[in-house]
């Protein structure tokens, strides 16, 4: 049973804009929320292709929904050209990604998402290939480690954290969220913003680099527009900077799409009372444009 609750549901419905018939794609097929609620628009003509890298989740996603027109694929949505030909679908009429962490995910104690979990220090969303976040802490300088921090993480404290993480693994190997977190916070101080947990931007570096986020998604943003049938819409939640300024510059840039959303599409207050976790998402939207346009 999924807790994951979807964020900007409404909006990305109204702006996918899927009718009966369609085929819609979800890249990121998480707990299935969007997914369900695309399937009830396409109906049972119409078909939504999910994917997902985490393995456990497009499996438990895929039984949950059984009954919906939804099916999920072990992939990367970086790769949905591919799947699609082994699929022998030509065109999609839309596309979503959602780029952020599901609450399964956050709540799985084996995966280290979550900052407080005694689990593994791994980050990563597919466990068959790449390496652990645990086992790239332990490897990297001092030095190598501050510039990831600081590049993926957006954190200005990142010298400070690295060479507290250097200090601290001497004695000990840093291998559970839990010990990294309690590293931070001694690292900081009360230096950091009370709004955010002090391990939050760290976090999010090492789990973009063990994961190379930024690579697949730069390769969806010159890939996917292909796979759209003129008219086709591609939208994008995002939860970072490093994400959303990504999308908004390869929409304005191609001239494949017709940006839909002149700004960024946020959730309003009564999302954000209900599903906090939804603060920081960002959803953009553009549409494929024809030959003749």
């Amino acid at each position: 049973m999924t807790v994951h609750i979807p964020v900007l549901p409404a909006e990305v419905v109204d702006l996918l804009s899927p009718m009966p018939g369609d085929t819609i794609v979800d890249g990121t097929l998480g707990g299935g929320g969007h997914a369900a609620l695309l399937a009830e628009r396409v109906g049972e003509t119409g078909r939504v292709i999910g994917l997902d890298r985490d393995a456990a989740a497009a499996a438990s996603t895929g039984e949950r929904l059984a009954g919906l027109p939804v099916e999920a694929h072990h992939a990367n949505y970086a790769d949905l050209p591919e799947v699609l030909a082994g699929l022998g679908v030509e065109k999609v009429n839309g596309i979503l990604l959602d780029l952020g962490l599901s609450s399964d995910q956050l709540g799985d104690e084996h995966r280290g998402f979550s900052f407080d979990c005694e689990g593994t220090l791994d980050l990563r969303f597919d466990v068959s290939r790449g390496e652990p976040a645990y086992r790239l802490l332990n490897r990297l300088s001092a030095e190598h480690l501050a510039d990831l921090i600081y590049n993926y993480g957006e954190e200005k404290l990142s010298r400070r954290i690295a060479r507290k993480i250097v200090e601290e693994r001497r004695r000990e190997p840093i291998e559970t969220s839990r010990r990294l977190s309690d590293v931070i916070r001694r690292a900081v101080g009360r230096q950091y913003e009370k709004r955010i947990n002090p391990a939050t931007r760290t976090f999010q570096a090492l789990r973009i680099a063990v994961n190379n986020e930024l690579k697949w998604v730069d390769d969806a943003l010159r890939r996917l527009p292909d796979c759209l049938a003129p008219g086709g819409r591609f939208a994008v939640i995002s939860f970072h900077s490093l994400e959303d300024r990504r999308v908004k510059q390869a929409f304005r840039g191609d001239d494949r799409l017709r940006i839909i959303t002149k700004n960024a599409v946020r959730p309003g207050d009564e999302e954000l009372a209900s599903n906090p976790r939804s603060r920081s998402s960002r959803l953009r939207v553009a549409e494929r444009v024809g030959s003749d346009q």
